[in-house]
């Protein structure tokens, strides 16, 4: 099993679907790194060899911020925009969306399950 930027390659999947599984990588740069590893993308992940990973390796080193060095930088940014107090980091702060969703309804991903509100009780007379 290949091992990557400390993450195990999911077994028997194409390379250019394997390396997705990186934090950072997505379909098109993972066929990127790999033409300039010069490793085919049709290749199975079980197929590959140490010499193919290592090119692999050094290409993403070299070229690309992926799993710790990448959440770690996206971590630092949103903090930085916390400590500024700017709107974006008020909403981070506040856990609402950020990029200007409605939030009358929707955004529950955001602020999580609903919180009950106590209602007044219906007039007797009536």
């Amino acid at each position: 099993m290949a091992r990557i930027a400390g993450v195990d390659l999911p077994r028997n999947k194409k390379m250019g679907i394997a390396l997705t599984y990186l934090y950072g990588i997505g379909p098109v740069t993972s066929r990127r790194v790999l033409t300039a590893a010069k490793v085919d993308p049709e290749k199975r992940s079980d197929d590959i060899g140490e010499d193919e990973i290592a090119r692999i390796r050094d290409v993403l080193e070299s070229e690309y911020k992926v799993e710790g060095d990448l959440r770690r930088d996206v971590a630092l940014n949103i903090k930085r925009l916390m400590d500024l107090g700017c709107y974006k980091g008020l909403r981070h702060r506040k856990g609402l969306p950020v990029h200007g969703q409605r939030t009358h309804t929707n955004a529950r991903t955001r602020k999580g399950p609903r919180k009950a509100v106590a209602r007044k009780p219906a007039a007797a007379g009536k």
